[in-house]
């Protein structure tokens, strides 16, 4: 290894067909090695690393979670760091849901384990591959600290008024229904950052950040901590994203029922993968969209007006509830990278402050900056996210916490 083992932090994602991670300094924000396993139980997978300036892909059948995760600890060796022989001072996992149950970063163990078993109801297509992921790590290190650290957590104590759906309080109770949030990571990353760009302290400052990606999510938050979020149970809700609709009459779905005769599974599947900019366009990659556009597609331009219209709308509706507000921020894929979305969104907002500076919003530059006139009472801010980095800080701090 080249760095002493208590400074690391191994940062998995595990998804469905996929695992990413990141082998990371926490203090520094040092990434030593990043890849991901592609393809996971399907003909054929492969991996692909960055370490040390060198880039390795192999392509073979990945059976499983555990036999991915096996090639990453090969191909981790191969690079130099044997995490399997005490290479790490923790692995950190990015867990979607926690429900009511988890809350702050968690130490695993065989109840935490179960736990998020039971809450795979919450997150179906989510939590049983981030579990998936967690047991065959404690398997293959098991002498290595697990944390998990929660989508959910950052938006745990949202006021009444924002977490609470109008339904039956009986039902909503029994069956843990509210609004939970998700990106949780991310945006609480964000804001903090932005706290720091602005050289001002959380407890300060009023935001809204839009942390816009395939899944795109919005949140107000108040001297650090969130009052209100867009998405909600699960990650549907909310903003138009690449394959999901967010908000929509929840009549449709008992109309899709009795007037197409679709299934629950059929409906789900509409509703998490053939809905959003792919629903409208047939394509889910914003970079093909505006290809699309850039053609003359009709379909293409009006999926893109419904995204800026939903996000705009949120916009407002933050303004509102957070009465002031110090700090606009663009994050993730699609926000850290669009300067014209960005432009639009905000577009015609002067009287309430909030202005773009052309040349600093279309500037290449990749790094967290400012792109309002030093002058404009609100601060509209890029700031690239870095949910890898937070999990790392988060499972180090729980790992040193230890009795």
């Amino acid at each position: 290894m080249s760095k002493a083992a208590e400074d690391l932090v191994l940062v998995i994602n595990s998804g469905s067909s996929s695992i990413k991670y990141q082998l990371m300094d926490p203090e520094s924000g040092m990434v030593a090695v990043s890849g991901a396993v592609e393809r996971i139980g399907e003909d054929e997978g492969g991996i692909e690393q960055h370490a040390d300036g060198e880039t390795v892909r192999q392509r073979s059948t990945i059976a499983d979670h555990q036999a991915g995760l096996r090639l990453v600890f090969d191909t981790l060796t191969a690079a130099g760091y044997d995490v399997v022989r005490g290479g790490v001072c923790a692995v950190g996992h990015r867990v979607v849901h926690g429900g009511e149950v988890f809350y702050r970063p968690t130490l695993i163990d065989d109840t935490v384990i179960a736990a998020i078993r039971e809450l795979a109801s919450l997150a179906p297509l989510h939590n049983p591959a981030n579990l998936a992921g967690i047991e065959s790590v404690c398997e293959l290190l098991p002498g290595v600290p697990q944390v998990a650290v929660f989508d959910t957590a950052f938006f745990h104590s949202l006021p009444a008024a924002a977490k609470t759906y109008a339904i039956d309080a009986k039902i909503a109770a029994a069956y843990g229904i509210r609004k939970y949030g998700f990106h949780g990571t991310s945006h609480e990353y964000v804001s903090g950052r932005t706290a720091e760009l602005l050289g001002r302290a959380p407890a300060e400052l009023n935001q809204i950040i839009f942390h816009l990606g395939n899944g795109a999510s919005a949140a107000a938050v108040r001297g650090g901590r969130p009052i209100d979020t867009t998405m909600g149970l699960t990650p549907l809700e909310g903003l138009v994203m690449g394959s999901r609709p967010g908000d929509l009459d929840p009549g449709i779905v008992p109309h899709l029922v009795r007037t197409a005769q679709l299934d629950i599974d059929q409906i789900d599947n509409l509703l998490n993968r053939d809905s959003g900019l792919k629903g409208l366009a047939g394509v889910n990659d914003f970079r093909e969209l505006q290809r699309l556009i850039a053609g003359g597609d009709q379909a293409a331009e009006l999926a893109y007006d419904v995204y800026v219209h939903r996000v705009r709308r949120y916009l407002g509706a933050y303004l509102i509830e957070l009465g002031a507000v110090d700090a606009i921020v663009f994050t993730a894929g699609v926000g850290e990278n669009n300067p014209q979305l960005r432009a639009d969104v905000l577009a015609g907002l002067t009287r309430f402050g909030i202005d773009i500076d052309p040349a600093a919003n279309t500037a290449k530059d990749r790094s967290a900056r400012r792109i309002s006139p030093a002058d404009a009472p609100v601060a509209v801010l890029v700031v690239p996210t870095d949910e890898e980095l937070a999990i790392a800080r988060a499972a180090r701090q729980v790992v040193a916490e230890r009795p």
